[in-house]
């Protein structure tokens, strides 16, 4: 077995824990990492049992790491300086997203940074030309890419077995989160937008190519986005939401029509991926792990074995330019090219 590299993860609320979790759940299928950091600004975030809400179940159960095996940093500096880390997870408030994944950089370790990776495009080419220059890897947390029944969506595009690809409905909705008070100020969150619309933008732009141009209609906290493709699906559409009140179920879903079926997942529903054709009702087999999971696996195995990592900061770069076309619509009330 290679050698386990060693991750370090900064930031420990519901994503850092989270990270934590799929680690963990890495290791445990063989994969050769493991934890041996973390860090954060808030000792209290130092506790392994302490709780942290979401708007997704993430699987963990217990403590996340044993603090007698995992060193625990209140300085972001000391645990760069820590030659066992070789991968840092940056799961800290979206604006110190930057500066911290380039200090990893420097430092010499690969990085997986949470989405959004900044709220300006500036700001991510910033982070895109750093990550050009180091010689590790710098990866965007686009999670949907890896959760299993979006990956099996974009496996049905690319090998046809439907038909082509005609409609793409996807639907994100929610409360806005509580679990941190900067997603109140959408100067630092980006809103509903730019911290909760951008996985599903990223995910069509990953599907289908980054688009000709956008439609979108709403707010920063509720946008509906149309997406058009030059000889592609004539009708792409997204809709993402946080200005839900309390107590509303969060929704993660889409809806795709290809020439010989329709499929229709809904995260948390049993089945969550349904196939409609022929008048027959087929539930598809899923590998039951989460995006986050997925993910993981994929930037170690990239890692371990130098294979393509889940994404790339020049994606990332490209799915903002696309995130600012739809803010220009929003505030024009028409078509922007991207």
């Amino acid at each position: 077995m290679a050698k386990p590299i060693g991750v370090g993860v900064v930031g420990l609320g519901f994503m850092g824990r989270t990270h934590l979790n799929a680690y963990n759940s890495a290791a445990e299928s063989g994969l050769p990492c493991r934890v041996v950091a973390v860090c954060s600004s808030d000792p209290a975030q130092l506790d392994p049992t302490r709780k942290a809400g979401g708007n997704i179940d993430s699987g963990a159960e217990g403590p996340l790491f044993d603090p007698e095996q995992v060193a625990c940093y209140t300085d972001y500096g000391a645990m760069l300086a820590d030659d066992r880390v070789g991968l840092v997870s940056v799961c800290t408030p979206t604006p110190t997203h930057v500066d911290l994944a380039i200090r990893a950089l420097e430092a010499g370790k690969h990085v997986l940074v949470e989405k959004p990776v900044a709220v300006s495009l500036a700001e991510v080419e910033r982070l895109e030309k750093a990550a050009a220059e180091a010689g590790t890897l710098c990866v965007p947390a686009m999670c949907v890419r890896a959760w299993p029944a979006w990956a099996w969506l974009k496996a049905r595009v690319e090998d046809g077995s439907l038909g082509e690809l005609r409609s793409l409905s996807i639907r994100r909705l929610g409360t806005r989160p509580g679990w941190s008070s900067f997603y109140a100020d959408p100067g630092s969150s980006g809103g509903g937008l730019v911290d909760l619309h951008i996985h599903d933008t990223d995910f069509v732009c990953w599907l289908l190519g980054i688009p000709s141009s956008v439609s979108s209609a709403g707010t920063i906290d509720h946008v509906t986005t149309q997406y058009r493709y030059e000889g592609g699906p004539a009708h792409v559409v997204a809709e993402g939401a946080w200005d839900h009140h309390e107590g509303f179920p969060f929704v993660m879903r889409y809806t795709a029509v290809f020439d010989e079926a329709t499929a229709d997942c809904q995260l948390g529903r049993d089945p969550e991926l349904c196939l409609y054709r022929a008048g027959e009702t087929e539930a598809v087999e899923l590998e039951p792990i989460t995006g986050w999971d997925g993910q993981i696996r994929r930037l170690i195995g990239a890692i371990a074995e130098g294979g393509d990592p889940p994404a790339t900061m020049g994606e990332a770069a490209a799915v903002m330019r696309v995130i600012e076309a739809e803010k220009q619509s929003l505030a024009e009330g028409g078509a922007v090219r991207v």
